[in-house]
């Protein structure tokens, strides 16, 4: 698919251990030609792990696609009406916030992208990150999973012995699975198998 004039909303949550597998999809969506603009949870601009300090990730994405980042509510708003979004995508999407999303709490400048988009009729896509996916937001997910214009990168557990409710995107597949969004096509299987090698 051609990216190019695509405008791709990129909202990120606080599942720093992933943002390694999530930045070079960024990477890649950028140098096939699409405008991607940032949006990020407060988490993610201003908290320090072992994963990296404060403000890091922040100019990360703004050199990667040159846009500065939507961390407000206020500044998500506008892309409803005024600046439509061809699709939007929320990897990581942490359980809090999947739980925020299935019932529609707009809480984060992500979630406000991902409703806005929704409002114009556009996909958003979600690359799921969390503990609890086959745990007590399981039932989020499989709401989430039955509304329209909403698709999910592929995901599986990913440490069935030792954390059997954890839930991990194959971020490998981002780009592919935005192509199909776009299209209005999920892409199959959904739920995989992760070699563990």
């Amino acid at each position: 698919m051609d990216f190019k004039g695509k405008h791709i909303g990129f909202g990120l949550t606080g599942s720093h251990c992933t943002y390694d597998a999530v930045f070079p999809q960024i990477q890649k969506l950028v140098e096939l030609g699409a405008n991607v603009s940032p949006f990020f949870t407060h988490t993610v601009g201003h908290t320090t792990t072992r994963f990296g300090v404060e403000g890091e990730w922040v100019e990360k994405i703004k050199e990667i696609t040159g846009n500065e980042p939507v961390d407000s509510i206020v500044k998500a708003e506008p892309f409803g009406p005024k600046t439509p979004l061809d699709c939007m995508v929320i990897a990581p999407l942490t359980g809090n916030s999947i739980s925020k999303f299935a019932n529609a709490m707009t809480d984060s400048p992500v979630l406000m992208g991902a409703k806005a988009t929704l409002r114009n009729q556009k996909p958003v896509v979600l690359g799921i990150s969390t503990n609890d996916g086959l745990g007590l937001n399981g039932v989020n997910i499989m709401r989430l999973m039955a509304t329209k214009n909403i698709y999910f990168i592929p995901f599986s557990q990913d440490d069935p012995v030792k954390k059997q409710n954890s839930l991990v995107a194959h971020m490998d597949t981002l780009i592919e699975t935005i192509e199909l969004a776009i299209q209005g096509i999920q892409l199959q299987p959904v739920l995989r198998v992760r070699d563990l090698g």
